[in-house]
């Protein structure tokens, strides 16, 4: 069971990919969280900031919200108004198997990734655009006629495809549209590039000239969990990518920033509920 304040895992998707549409009248509560796989959200009605690895972002109607797996995040709902919005799960190998050489559907959460920046908020035509895209994926999903499971993916292969096309140049950031930390982020940057060394809180308050107490407060506050948590949460999902890849488990292990096997492997299967072995 995970501590209090720790992020922790939510949904499990087998398939390729799911969507819903969802609708809530009464604000769900939910605590910060990660997924193993991807997903994509459209914005359609209320009042939410989502948080993401630090970054506060405002929705309006219409925005779409990347969040790779693996990422901490958060929705913050204002109960004033109906929460209205569709929510595309990918799961982890589904847009690889369905790239090509020139064209790697994945480019668009790598990028949002590298930028820290996870928001696309289409302009004029383009809100209807998108709208029309995540329904016509929704009607095919709902189809039971001939060919009705090929035309939901092509649906979202067509919807992939332009979020691609408007996400891998260089998107406008509106400042207005979201809020950070930059001396957080600063750190954050800082954890993932090295994950495998030592990444105590006198190490980090020394790096980046900040008390030990502010960084630990300041840290919780932004995140929702403790440095602590936050290393040791990276640092599982890292080795469980490599041990996703084929990398032999100890040595995944000890790349990730664990020095103590029969820890990790009690951490993996706190975090997994399964062995390191199970799970490749």
């Amino acid at each position: 069971m995970r501590s209090d304040g720790e992020a922790g895992k939510r949904g499990y998707l087998k398939e390729g990919f799911r969507l819903f549409h969802l609708k809530d009248s009464k604000a769900p509560e939910l605590d910060f969280h990660y997924h193993e796989f991807d997903k994509v959200v459209l914005q359609l009605g209320g009042k939410v900031t989502y948080s993401v690895e630090g970054r506060s972002y405002f929705l309006k109607p219409y925005d779409i919200l990347l969040v790779g797996r693996s990422m901490i995040h958060k929705p913050t709902i204002d109960p004033s108004e109906p929460y209205e919005r569709m929510v595309l799960w990918l799961g982890g190998d589904y847009l690889a198997n369905h790239s090509t050489e020139d064209c790697w559907l994945e480019t668009c959460f790598e990028r949002t990734e590298q930028r820290h920046f996870h928001l696309l908020r289409p302009k004029g035509e383009d809100r209807l655009r998108y709208r029309e895209l995540f329904e016509r994926l929704e009607a095919a999903l709902e189809d039971t006629a001939f060919g009705s499971g090929l035309l939901a993916e092509t649906c979202l292969l067509q919807l992939m495809v332009a979020l691609n096309r408007d996400l891998v140049p260089e998107p406008v950031e509106d400042d207005a549209a979201y809020r950070f930390d930059p001396k957080m982020e600063e750190v954050t940057r800082f954890i993932g590039a090295h994950l495998g060394e030592n990444l105590s809180i006198d190490r980090l308050a020394g790096e980046f000239y900040l008390s030990r107490y502010y960084l630990m407060h300041r840290f919780k506050e932004v995140y929702g969990i403790t440095t602590h948590q936050y290393i040791r949460q990276k640092r599982l999902l890292r080795a469980a990518e490599e041990i996703r890849r084929g990398t032999p488990v100890l040595k995944a292990a000890m790349e990730a920033g664990f020095n103590d096997y029969s820890a990790f492997l009690r951490a993996f299967q706190a975090a997994y509920g399964m062995s390191p072995r199970e799970w490749k």
